[in-house]
C-alpha cells in the first residue's frame, strides 16, 4: 500500500470507536503519527472507560505511533493541551480530525435545554475549541517561516446539511460545522492550512436503533477520503463537504444564491406574495428532510 503521510503528526478526536477509530488505524497504516483522543462516554453522554489504548496497541501493532489522549475536545483548555500533547510529543501537527459526538434525539416538542446544552457543546464547541488551537499553531508556524501543510477534516452529517426529524439539536450542531468549515477555510488559507468536512453514513452506536442499519456502510468505509484529504498533495481542496456512504462519494452543495428580484425601492407586503411564488417557481425544490 503507498504511504500518503509519511512523517506526518495527526489528532483524531472521538477515536476510540466507531469511525473515529477507523480514521486514527486508516491514518497510522499511511505513516502518521497518532494522538488518539477519547474523552470515554456513553452513546447518551455519560461518563465510562475508553477505550483509546486499544486501539494506540492497535495502531503500534501495525508497527505505527500512537498515544492516547483524554481530553474533553469542548473544554477550551483540555483541547489547548490536547494540540500541545501531539506537539511535544511527535514535534508538531499537521492534522486535526475532529469527529467526536454524542446524540440524544428528541422531537423538537420534547427536547430538553439540558440535551440541547450537551448536543451543541459537545458537536459544536468541541469542533471550535480544538481548530481554534491548532490554527494558532499553524499561524505561528508560518509567522516563524515553519509554514506546515495543515489540514483539518471536521465531520458534518446528512441531517445538518438536509436536516433530519428528531434531531434538532444534532441537525443544528452539523449545519453549524459546516458553516464553520467555509468560514475557516477561508481565513487559514493564507497560512497554508486546508478546511473540509465530511458527512460519513455507517453502522455505529450513535446509528444502532435509530432504524435499520443493516445495509450501511461499516465505518472503516469512510476513511480514505479522511486520509487523502489529510495529504500534503490535498493542498488545492479546501472548503469542501464530501458526503462518504460506503463505495459512493458526493460533493455536497450548500446554499448558494438562487433566483431574485429588485424592486428598486422598499417593497409592500402585499406585493410579496407572488414574488415568493415566482422566486419558489425559478428555484430548485429542496432535498426532503430526513424522516419527512
Amino acid at each position: 500500500m503507498t504511504r500518503l503521510l509519511e512523517d506526518r503528526v495527526a489528532i483524531v478526536t472521538g477515536a476510540g470507536r466507531g469511525i473515529g477509530r477507523a480514521h486514527a488505524l486508516e491514518l497510522a497504516r499511511h505513516g502518521a503519527a497518532v494522538v488518539v483522543n477519547d474523552f470515554g462516554v456513553s452513546n447518551n453522554g455519560e461518563k465510562e472507560e475508553s477505550p483509546a489504548h486499544q486501539v494506540v496497541a492497535e495502531i503500534e501493532a501495525l508497527g505505527g505511533r500512537a498515544v492516547v489522549n483524554g481530553a474533553d475536545v469542548a473544554d477550551f483548555e483540555q483541547a489547548h493541551e490536547l494540540v500541545q500533547q501531539a506537539i511535544e510529543t511527535f514535534g508538531g501537527l499537521d492534522i486535526l480530525v475532529n469527529n467526536a459526538g454524542f446524540v440524544r434525539d428528541r422531537m423538537l416538542v420534547n427536547a430538553t435545554e439540558d440535551e440541547w446544552d450537551a448536543v451543541i457543546r459537545v458537536h459544536l464547541k468541541g469542533h471550535f475549541a480544538t481548530l481554534r488551537h491548532a490554527a494558532a499553531y499553524w499561524r505561528a508556524e508560518s509567522k516563524a517561516d515553519r509554514r506546515r501543510a495543515g489540514r483539518v477534516i471536521n465531520t458534518t452529517s446528512g441531517a445538518g446539511l438536509q436536516g433530519s426529524i428528531g434531531q434538532v439539536a444534532y441537525s443544528a450542531a452539523k449545519a453549524g460545522i459546516a458553516t464553520m468549515t467555509l468560514v475557516a477555510a477561508a481565513e487559514l488559507g493564507r497560512v497554508g492550512v486546508t478546511v473540509n468536512a465530511i458527512a460519513p453514513v455507517a453502522r455505529t452506536r450513535m446509528t444502532e436503533g435509530a432504524f435499520d442499519t443493516s445495509a450501511m456502510a461499516v465505518p472503516e468505509d469512510n476513511s480514505p477520503i479522511v486520509a487523502w484529504l489529510a495529504t500534503e498533495s490535498a493542498g488545492h481542496v479546501t472548503g469542501r463537504v464530501f458526503e462518504s456512504d460506503g463505495s459512493l462519494l458526493t460533493l455536497e452543495e450548500g446554499w448558494r444564491h438562487g433566483a431574485a428580484r429588485d424592486a428598486g425601492r422598499r417593497w409592500a407586503a402585499s406585493e410579496l406574495g407572488d414574488v415568493v411564488d415566482a422566486l419558489i417557481a425559478e428555484g430548485a425544490a429542496p432535498e426532503p428532510v430526513y424522516g419527512v
